[in-house]
């Protein structure tokens, strides 16, 4: 692929999810304060969030199949649809009385589900596989501060909670669709990419189980690894204004784009790099240490903030950076070399909906047992968040340290 090639299939790849994003996490800049707590009890916002997110993780689980089996030749028309999906139901938010209108949150969930999928089955299987999929990630590390950007400055304009995130979706509309079309036009990996990174063709169920029943204990700690980081991740993304207000931080407009930033500038460095490691068993390893060194600077960064030994806007980014490098080595590296390694039939994204299928499971299951069984205000997130950071990582070191020795002893199919 060259420069230019590679040049545009960035652009387009950042541009799709990037403007995705439009349409599924403007909603959070809002607090929706005014709506009464269902059944008195639970939280607007909260309903909101578990309506979304589980409508995302049906839609997750689908994908695990779909993903797996869809032709390279619709993926672009499925995209489309999807999006177009996903607009009517905030519209449909917008006109539906609360609380009913959450039911149309979870069908805004279930039609974005697959984008994230149907994006990176033209990124993978190339020897620059690495940064294509670092930059598509850090698509919505940018999008979720940009967005909620966008989301404050329409409150701000005037537009009310309950129309405003149709409104930003509105905005988002004729660049996904520009960038959607260029991407369709991305070339497939050359002959020296399958050679470098293994070929990568559709998977079937007889492919699937084949798979899991090799390799199925190892990956399985990578992705109990990554169901932790990510309803941590998602705590973060979705509740970044009530954490801001608990460390005291004022917020503006600009606040989420800016920090963001520069957890995305980290992001690409650190996980971008691992194109320079030819050797994909010495990548692969690579990509589970890093991941490591991640959670432990998430755990030292909380106690380096209860002993105020951080400002707090930059414990929100070395926060992010430390949570994003493990989830973003899972996109990026870890399932791509981990199929280059072995040789075996698979996709990354096969793998990737695995793991995001039980993730953002796991996320729901968390809101549920903190509304109903811990019952504060949605404003206390911040000390629920700093004890999250502790367990997740200490969780995730448990996962991958014990995935390092067994991936080691593994004799690849090659």
């Amino acid at each position: 692929m060259s420069w230019s090639v590679t040049a545009v299939t960035v652009f387009a790849a950042f541009g799709t999810y990037f403007c995705m994003y439009g349409f599924r996490k403007p909603f959070t800049a809002a607090t929706y304060t005014n709506i009464e707590p269902l059944w008195g009890v639970v939280d607007f916002k909260i309903v909101l969030v578990i309506a979304q997110v589980f409508g995302y993780t049906v839609s997750k689980f689908i994908g695990i199949r779909y993903i797996a089996e869809v032709e390279p030749r619709k993926r672009v028309r499925s995209l489309l649809v999807q999006i177009a999906g996903a607009e009517i139901a905030l519209l449909l938010f917008a006109v539906t009385p609360a609380p009913w209108n959450a039911i149309w949150m979870f069908v805004n969930g279930l039609m974005l589900g697959m984008i994230f999928g149907l994006v990176m089955g033209f990124l993978e299987g190339r020897r620059n596989t690495e940064a294509l999929i670092a930059a598509l990630c850090t698509s919505f590390i940018v999008a979720d501060g940009v967005v909620k950007s966008v989301g404050s400055w329409l409150l701000e304009q005037g537009w009310s909670e309950i129309w405003m995130p149709f409104a930003a979706g509105v905005c988002f509309i004729l660049p996904l669709v520009i960038c959607a079309i260029l991407l369709n036009r991305v070339p497939p990996p050359d002959a020296a990419d399958v050679e470098a990174r293994s070929e990568r063709v559709q998977m079937n169920a007889a492919d699937r189980r084949r798979f899991l029943r090799r390799y199925g204990l190892g990956l399985s700690m990578i992705v109990l690894m990554f169901l932790f980081v990510t309803i941590l991740r998602s705590v973060r993304a979705d509740f970044a204004p009530e954490i801001w207000k608990g460390l005291g931080v004022e917020i503006d407009s600009s606040l989420y784009s800016r920090s963001e930033l520069l957890v995305a500038i980290g992001v690409i460095v650190l996980n971008g790099s691992m194109i320079f490691i030819r050797s994909n068993r010495a990548a692969f390893f690579a990509a589970l240490g890093l991941s490591i060194l991640g959670l432990i600077l998430t755990a030292g960064l909380v106690q380096g903030l209860k002993r105020e030994l951080i400002d707090p806007f930059y414990f929100m980014v070395l926060i992010g950076l430390g949570l994003y490098i493990p989830y973003i080595a899972v996109h990026t590296t870890i399932f791509e070399r981990f199929i280059a390694m072995t040789r075996d039939r698979g996709t990354i994204g096969y793998l990737m909906y695995l793991a995001d299928a039980f993730g953002y499971l796991g996320y729901v299951a968390v809101l549920l047992v903190k509304e109903f069984y811990k019952v504060k205000p949605v404003e206390s997130m911040l000390p629920f968040f700093l004890i999250l950071c502790t367990v997740v990582a200490a969780l995730g070191v448990m996962m991958l340290v014990p995935a390092i020795f067994y991936f080691r002893r593994l004799r690849p199919a090659s």
